[in-house]
């Protein structure tokens, strides 16, 4: 004869407590979704600095995606027995959306080691392309200057991009500065200025995120009997631009290399 013991009241209070596991993990994976949504909006609608959602709200929303993991490998592992279908579900959701939100803040920490605390990069450090139109807009907006701080940038961005240089071309100035232009406007920047008889070209894009507005110039030069092309691209806010202005220097001499 098989006897069966009745589920002791601590018993019953475990397994409610592992069926609720999944739904409270799926709060969590929300509630990280939202701080990490929050940095960029507040950031655009003038409510708080940037680094507000850099240094606070991000690491937020990574605490909450992890615990919102750690609570779902619980549910799933520890609690599939009494879990239903719909719990184990719920569960699964809560685990993707909690690793994925908590692995942004962990991508741009992984960053910041790894790229120089720089936002002005060039392909020539001795001379660097100036900017003229674009000024008023950045003193408007209070943005970093743009003096040129000479070899405590170019140091490390020798260091850090070795590979950014100026492009020559094998056309006349005319003809450079014509396909310079045109591969800025396929790059879907924002042309802001263009002169022809200095050979200068400026322009702005903003991140799709956060909404950081950095500023380029191009400039084309005679050199021998083709011309030389130089470009700058500097943030308008932050010390430390995670590579994107030399990765927005390096697209664009591709892009114009391949276009002559």
């Amino acid at each position: 004869m098989t006897t069966t013991t009745a589920p002791t009241e601590t018993t019953r209070t475990g397994y409610r407590l592992l069926r609720r596991l999944p739904l409270l993990a799926l709060i969590l994976a929300i509630v990280a979704v939202a701080l990490l949504a929050l940095g960029p909006l507040g950031w655009r609608a003038g409510w708080w600095h940037y680094s507000i959602g850099f240094f606070y709200l991000m690491p937020g929303s990574a605490y909450c995606g992890l615990a919102a993991v750690a609570l779902a490998i619980i549910a799933l592992v520890i609690g599939f027995r009494v879990n239903g279908a719909r719990h184990i579900a719920i569960g699964v959701i809560a685990f993707i959306i909690g690793a994925a939100i908590a692995y942004v803040p962990w991508h741009y920490n992984q960053m910041r080691g790894t790229t120089p605390p720089i936002h002005d990069i060039t392909t020539d450090w001795e001379n660097p392309p100036e900017f003229h139109a674009i000024l008023p807009l950045r003193e408007a907006t209070k943005a970093n200057p743009v003096a040129y701080e000479g070899a405590k940038v170019s140091d490390l961005q020798k260091k850090a991009y070795p590979d950014i240089a100026p492009l020559t071309l094998e056309a006349a100035p005319g003809e450079a500065f014509t396909r310079a232009l045109k591969a800025a406007e396929q790059m879907g920047w924002t042309i802001v200025a263009t002169d022809a008889a200095a050979g200068r070209i400026e322009a702005s894009q903003r991140s799709r995120w956060f909404g950081f507005t950095d500023d380029v110039v191009i400039r084309v030069a005679a050199a021998g009997s083709g011309s030389r092309v130089d470009v700058r691209s500097v943030s308008r806010v932050g010390r430390n631009d995670f590579g994107v202005n030399a990765a927005r220097v390096r697209t664009y001499l591709v892009a114009l290399r391949g276009a002559s």
